[in-house]
């Protein structure tokens, strides 16, 4: 018999699997599912490249016929609304006909928010909805901000000296963080649907916004930057201002690279979800500070603004991950 324990164990393996399709699901969440029987895991899924196939029907498929009897745990309630691209997910699930439906969080979607719970409980499949719900939210952050505030989720991301410097006075950054850091900034990448600079790093780079890391350099993001630049790649989109992250069509997650008035201005404007902070053990001195003025009048307002959610090392320098506080 399977426990609230048991059940936690469980979703947290499908909110491992929706991992797998953060930055690819174009307007869709990054939903996880899996079917368990009798203690095993009989089918997994996560949403696919461009939104389809959904992650209950990839983990259906898997299971066949085993899912009879099953629960299926998901990370975000199946859908109920009708659409050309593919079948309704609560739909699927019914004709399963499995023992219960486990989900994290109700979709934020209004056509389907409790319309797909309500579904399966008219089919007389009991559901429970709110198991790891927290952390499913952080999951789909991207989806669920486009959503709840009309904008893709922003993460921005800062290498810099422990004196908060990202270049020496001359512009030199190459390299301030080691190879680890490095890496796993890439990775970051991979976890984007698109990738921001601002035109002044544009023009002094020309960075190539990609990934560069085997097995993912086909997961490299939309590049974009804040200004114009008419000697940017065709392929590069250009805003004018940050409040125009909202007109970018099926952009869940969204990574700011540089430079220090770019993250100023999204700073200064409230766009800024999370900050990815890379430190080195070096001090520059007189260098390039990471953030420009952000128009900041009174310290107080500074404090209670951001809280750390993790600290790790990469190797000799130290990665900080904040979210907003409010």
């Amino acid at each position: 018999m399977l426990t609230p324990a048991s059940d936690a164990h469980f979703m947290a393996a499908a909110l491992a699997l929706s991992e797998r399709g953060r930055g690819r699901t174009g307007g869709n969440p990054n939903v996880g599912c899996v079917i368990v029987k009798h203690g095993i895991i009989v089918g997994r899924g996560w949403t696919q490249p461009g939104g389809r196939p959904h992650a209950e029907q990839m983990a259906l498929a898997e299971a066949r016929a085993s899912a009879k009897g099953a629960d299926i745990y998901v990370t975000m309630e199946p859908c109920a609304h009708e659409s050309s691209r593919g079948p309704t997910c609560s739909n699927a699930i019914i004709a399963a006909k499995p023992k219960r439906v486990i989900v994290a969080t109700l979709d934020a979607d209004e056509r389907t928010r409790r319309r797909g719970i309500d579904r399966l409980g008219d089919a007389g499949i009991p559901v429970s909805v709110g198991i790891l719900e927290p952390a499913a939210r952080r999951t789909m952050a991207g989806f669920l901000c486009r959503i709840e505030k009309e904008r893709p989720f922003v993460s921005l991301k800062l290498a810099m000296s422990l004196d908060g410097c990202i270049a020496m006075a001359d512009g030199t950054s190459q390299w301030i963080t080691g190879d680890r850091a490095r890496a796993h900034a890439h990775l970051e990448r991979a976890r984007s649907d698109a990738i921001l600079v601002g035109a002044g790093t544009a023009k002094a780079d020309r960075p190539g916004l990609d990934v560069r890391i085997d097995g993912l350099t086909d997961r490299s993001p939309q590049a974009i930057v804040l200004g114009h630049d008419p000697e940017l790649p065709g392929d590069w989109l250009q805003i004018s201002e940050p409040a125009a992250i909202a007109d970018l069509a099926d952009i869940n997650w969204l990574l700011i690279e540089g430079g220090a008035k770019t993250a100023a201005s999204f700073l200064q404007a409230g766009l800024v979800d999370r900050l990815l902070l890379y430190r080195a053990p070096i001090i520059i001195g007189g260098g390039l500070p990471g953030v420009a003025d952000i128009g900041l009048e009174n310290l107080g307002d500074a404090h209670g603004q951001w809280r750390r959610i993790d600290q790790r090392a990469l190797r000799q320098d130290v990665l900080e991950i904040y979210d907003r506080a409010a």
